[in-house]
């Protein structure tokens, strides 16, 4: 209760800025099956660039005492205008050769989140998740309404041949093959295709954690598929008592087991420390569904958590001290 008034006196200028405490980011680009031998040089390079770029964006915005979701939409947004990842301009395309996006965002002190689901002429989902958030009395919107109120709001449609990269729709026809050749109902979702997230999560200089999400979800997804990333406690979860986190991985299972408040919960009602509650959920719950994927964390204190189950995650973070580390196997690349 201190502390949330201390932060809403802070905010309104009565107390001096050198109250501000440490702040805190940490961000992926997806899970999945990422092993060195399967990397160029190049190829290695261009993601610790874009990661650092993405991460250092976001940090620079909260030293500068911007609040959580100013940083967490900038550094998102990095990530969906690079080809690299599955957000954006490199989101995957559906069954139907299209590309239907999600994201979503979340404030831990007011509890209040935003999410856009399916939406096919939005540039930034992100955007569009936080102007949900912050101008509209409702969570979640999807397809066409989120693009009218996208509109409405003055953000400007694109045509959807803007997301369109000749790597993922190279994946398309790879994952169609295998799905029309498969002999059971709907092909299956096997294989890395499945994959695919970008996220940031942040403590800010006022207290606040704050975490968002987007994608372009699963590679030739059909009927208008929706994963976890727009889903409040799936894949996307803040709550300034516990934990900020941001999920990726297989979708379906993340909703399932709401993976993102369950870690969040499991430090509020069980004291659990978030290391613990990250690597219960994702090691322990998760595997023995045989879900895969991982998730970024940042608790009140700004402890950081990555933790994931499958080969690698894109990741980065930069902590209360300023550290900066960058991963993509399971250790990170600058230890």
């Amino acid at each position: 209760m201190l502390k949330r008034i201390y932060t809403a006196l802070f905010c309104c200028g009565l107390i001096a800025p050198g109250w501000a405490q440490d702040v805190a980011i940490v961000i992926h680009g997806g899970a999945g099956t990422i092993l060195k031998a399967n990397m160029t040089p190049e190829r290695e390079a261009a993601y610790v660039a874009a990661l650092q770029e993405a991460v250092q964006t976001g940090y620079k915005l909260l030293k500068d005492g911007a609040k959580g979701e100013e940083a967490v939409v900038a550094a998102i947004q990095v990530m969906e205008t690079s080809p690299l990842f599955n957000a954006g301009i490199g989101a995957v395309y559906t069954f139907e050769g299209q590309h239907e996006l999600d994201a979503s965002i979340m404030h831990g002190g007011t509890l209040n989140a935003g999410a856009v689901a399916g939406v096919k002429t939005i540039r930034s989902p992100i955007a569009a998740a936080l102007a949900v958030m912050e101008q509209s009395p409702h969570v979640m919107l999807s397809g066409k309404g989120a693009e009218a109120f996208a509109e409405s709001i003055g953000m400007k449609p694109v045509k959807n041949t803007l997301f369109n990269t000749e790597r993922r729709y190279k994946a398309l026809l790879k994952a169609k093959e295998r799905i029309l050749n498969a002999n059971v109902p709907y092909g299956g979702q096997q294989g890395n295709e499945r994959f695919g997230t970008v996220g940031a999560v942040v403590l800010d200089q006022y207290g606040n954690l704050v975490a968002g999400t987007s994608t372009g979800g699963m590679t030739a997804k059909r009927f208008g598929r929706i994963g976890d990333s727009p889903v409040i406690g799936a894949g996307t979860y803040a709550d300034n008592e516990s934990c900020a986190v941001s999920a990726t991985g297989h979708g379906e299972y993340f909703i399932r087991y709401h993976v993102a408040a369950d870690i969040c919960s499991r430090m509020k009602y069980r004291n659990d420390t978030l290391a613990d509650a990250a690597n219960t959920v994702i090691n322990d719950v998760l595997v023995k569904a045989e879900g895969d994927g991982g998730i970024i964390a940042v608790d009140a204190k700004g402890n950081i958590a990555a933790v994931f189950n499958t080969a690698g995650m894109y990741r980065a973070q930069i902590d209360t001290q300023g550290n900066l580390k960058v991963g993509i196997y399971q250790q990170w690349i600058n230890e």
